[in-house]
Order: C-alpha cells, then structure tokens, then sequence
C-alpha cells in the first residue's frame, strides 16, 4: 500500500497573480481566498506578506500541464 505524495506547485488554474496561493490551497486543502486573505493582511501590516509571496513565487514551481509542456502565457498574433 503506496501513500501518494503531495508536491507543492503554482496553480495553472486558479490564481490571480503568481499562482502561489491557489498552490498552497490545493496542498493544504484550504480556500485559496483565506491564504489571500492572509497574505493581503501581512502586507498590509508590515510588508512581511508581500515578501513571503514574493520568495514562494520565486521557489514554488509551476504546476505542469497535463501534457507536460510548458504553458505560455505569451500571446501570438495570428
């Protein structure tokens, strides 16, 4: 009997900025909008929460895509 592993990702689908919430909701099986929530009163007193957010930005991987390459959030001009 294997117990399945939780890794912690930016989310592709729900985010508003980075991701990094949605993530953090989906592996805490929280409302991503009490982590914003949070966060937002962090920042608000004292600046900690803006650079929390910052720093998991840039640590917390992107969420792959189901097939498996990377999601671009670019547009093209066809």
């Amino acid at each position: 009997m294997e117990k399945e592993t939780k890794t912690l990702y930016r989310s592709q689908d729900d985010r508003w900025l980075a991701g990094v919430c949605g993530g953090l909701g989906i592996y805490l099986n929280m409302d991503p909008t009490l982590i914003r929530v949070v966060f937002i009163l962090l920042a608000l007193f004292g600046s900690s929460g803006f650079w929390i957010y910052l720093i998991l930005w840039l640590v917390i991987p992107q969420e792959p895509t189901a097939s498996g390459a990377a999601k671009s959030d670019t547009f093209t001009d066809s």
